[in-house]
C-alpha cells in the first residue's frame, strides 16, 4: 500500500509534526519525483506514457504514485492537454534553479586530492 503523499501538518520523514520543510524535503526525496518535475518544467506532457518515455523508464506503478502524490501536493494538475505544474509547481522550481545553478559548477575533489 502507498504511503500517503507527504503534506505539511502531516507526519513525515524527520518530523512527526509534519513541519513544511521537511514534509518538502520528504516528497522531493523520493524516487522519481524530482524527475518528473524536471520533465514538466517547460510545456505540458500530453499523455500518461509520453511521460513516462521522458522520464527513462520509470515503472507505471512509480509513475502514477508519484503522479498522485504531486497532485495531492497541488504541484501538479491533469488538464486536458496533459500533465503540468501548477502556479506551486513552477513556484517550487524557481526555488530549485539556484541548486541547478550551483550544481552545473559544481566540481568535487578526486580522493586522491
Amino acid at each position: 500500500m502507498p504511503r500517503p503523499a507527504p503534506l505539511p501538518g502531516r507526519p513525515v520523514r524527520g518530523s512527526r509534526t509534519g513541519r513544511p520543510v521537511m514534509a518538502i524535503l520528504d516528497l522531493l526525496g523520493r524516487r522519481w519525483t524530482l524527475r518528473v518535475l524536471w520533465e514538466l518544467r517547460e510545456d505540458p506532457v500530453p499523455t500518461f506514457r509520453a511521460l513516462q518515455q521522458r522520464c527513462d523508464g520509470v515503472s507505471s506503478s512509480v509513475l502514477t504514485e508519484r503522479l498522485a502524490e504531486l497532485r495531492d501536493a497541488a504541484i501538479l494538475e491533469r488538464t486536458d492537454s496533459g500533465y503540468q505544474l501548477t502556479e506551486q509547481g513552477r513556484a517550487l522550481l524557481d526555488t530549485l534553479a539556484p541548486l541547478e545553478k550551483w550544481a552545473s559548477t559544481w566540481r568535487p575533489t578526486s580522493p586522491e586530492e
